[in-house]
């Protein structure tokens, strides 16, 4: 008997609904077409979001075939073939070897159930088990399970922290789903080495413990999904993470190769605004990236991403840390340096490399500037004050509650004009937010802007004019919900090359006169 089937892990993203009041939500969206869609709806008896994945139901009998085919299968599956083939190759060698098995085992199944069984076979041998239609789910961040006999938690985009349905009853199961996790991140873990440090052949980070003696709970895992289409500019404008302005005031000191570090907590959205603001480089500049973990998603061609490995086996045999990257990267011609994250000697050559005019983005975990100065200045990374001049901004992110609600907020960007030997820094704040009235404020006068007029020979009139009409155009993207990531690049790039057509296309109309200090004229809408 011939059985056909099909299996869509990328259906189209819905457009859900960003609402304040919790107990509204009710949304349905499909993860893995057509088999399994995810319910997200307000649990009144425990007063509570829930996340309910939805899965094909299986009879007792499905149940009983399954796991015949699933034992069968475990001493016949080529791992590597399941993994690393293309789609369509993947399900035929699973339909093959499913076929050869029930010929065998001389199974009777009729198509609807072999197909629903066929979907949990894809689910446990090519993807990751329970928890892959979370890894197939656009709007999850992270997956956290807690050890045995807790349920699953996740982080998810719009709504946030919500326990899931899916609980590892079975400490058998959970550890052998730890091993999986390790073997597909090309590591070993055992009771003689617990921990598990890793990446999954998409880029999402994982972190997992073994035993009863790390963790009481039994073994436990986090996943930091890699998203393949990260939050564009004009979205965190409609998100009220940063205003119009501030995304213009990064994007002019992109165009001029300054030097900008991201600081914040841990989760407060440090590479979602690095990414973000990478839009705005230019179309024709050489791009190096170097991260930990593969993070990044930049949209555009002339970019090298480099990522660090560590050692194979024990010692450091085969190890390629930040620091060889980036000391390697200066070698490649960049225009751009990204670099996912400083805390340790990496940052030495980072500042070199921005002392001899290579413009540097790159986060760092501190929640001030003032911090963010001394662990510059303190061991591991020890810079002198005189390297740490050459930054020229530091973007300060927070992950604040707003009426109650979770959100991410660009606090405030702060220039550094002067770092002196003691290590005092003279600063000045273009912009900061408000979190009594959750708004955003600014100020005309900028010092970076100053650098810049002086570096390149601008006005102090043509810089406001083009901050201005930059600030425009931003707005009117968030206005018309140009939120595409192709597209919103493509209008950046065009303007690179023909602002007067973007200009003429979106209607800018020329600055008006300037505005008094701490003025807000575009108020952005939406929140979390």
């Amino acid at each position: 008997m011939a059985y056909k089937f099909d299996i869509d892990t990328t259906p189209p993203v819905p457009a859900l609904p960003i609402t304040k009041d919790k107990t509204k939500i009710d949304v349905r969206y499909a993860v893995i077409s057509p088999y399994t869609t995810v319910h997200i709806y307000w649990d009144s008896k425990n007063s509570e979001l829930k996340y309910e994945v939805e899965e094909p139901v299986l009879t007792q009998d499905e149940k009983k075939l399954l796991d015949k085919l699933e034992n069968a299968m475990v001493e016949m599956i080529n791992v590597n073939v399941v993994v690393e083939k293309t789609q369509e190759a993947v399900l035929g060698y699973l339909d093959k070897t499913a076929r050869l098995l029930i010929d065998e085992l001389n199974l009777s199944l009729s198509e609807s159930s072999y197909n629903k069984i066929f979907y949990y076979l894809y689910r446990d041998f090519v993807g990751l088990n329970e928890t892959d239609p979370l890894i197939n789910d656009y709007f999850i961040e992270d997956i956290e399970c807690n050890g045995l006999n807790s349920p699953v938690y996740i982080v998810h985009r719009i709504y946030r922290n919500i326990r899931t349905n899916i609980n590892f009853d079975s400490i058998d199961k959970l550890a052998s789903f730890v091993e999986k996790l390790a073997q597909r991140c090309g590591r070993y873990i055992s009771y003689a080495s617990p921990i598990l440090d890793g990446s999954l052949p998409d880029g999402s980070r994982v972190n997992a413990t073994y035993t009863t003696d790390i963790s009481s709970k039994g073994p436990t895992f986090t996943i930091r999904k890699f998203t393949t289409l990260p939050w564009t500019p004009v979205q965190l404008v409609s998100f009220n993470t940063l205003s119009p302005e501030m995304l213009a005031y990064f994007w002019l000191l992109i165009q001029y190769k300054s030097n900008i570090l991201i600081a914040g907590g841990t989760s407060s959205g440090k590479t979602t605004l690095l990414n973000a603001v990478s839009f705005f480089i230019p179309p024709e500049a050489r791009v190096v990236s170097i991260e930990d973990t593969r993070e990044l998603n930049i949209p555009r061609e002339n970019w090298l991403p480099s990522v660090a490995r560590s050692a194979i086996g024990i010692g450091t045999v085969g190890e390629v840390d930040l620091f060889k990257l980036l000391k390697n990267s200066f070698r490649q011609n960049p225009d751009y340096v990204i670099v996912g994250e400083v805390r340790g000697q990496e940052a030495f050559v980072l500042f070199q490399g921005m002392a001899s005019g290579h413009s540097s983005l790159s986060t760092m975990h501190a929640d001030s500037v003032d911090t963010v100065i001394k662990r510059l200045e303190t061991p591991p990374i020890e810079l002198s004050p005189t390297l740490i001049n050459t930054l020229d901004a530091v973007a300060i992110m927070s992950h604040s509650i707003v009426k109650k609600e979770h959100t991410r907020r660009l606090s405030s960007i702060v220039e550094i004009i002067n770092v002196s030997p003691e290590g005092i820094a003279i600063t000045n704040t273009p912009f900061i937010w408000n979190p009594a009235d959750d708004k955003f404020y600014f100020k005309k006068d900028s010092k970076v802007f100053d650098k810049i007029k002086r570096r390149y020979g601008l006005t102090d009139e043509q810089i406001q004019a083009e901050f201005t009409i930059r600030t425009k155009l931003i707005y009117e993207m968030y206005k018309k919900k140009i939120f595409d990531f192709n597209e919103i690049q493509m209008i950046v790039n065009e303007y690179y090359k023909n602002p007067e057509a973007i200009i003429q296309k979106f209607n800018l109309l020329p600055p008006p006169a300037p505005q008094k200090e701490h003025q807000r004229t575009y108020p952005t809408g939406l929140r979390y």
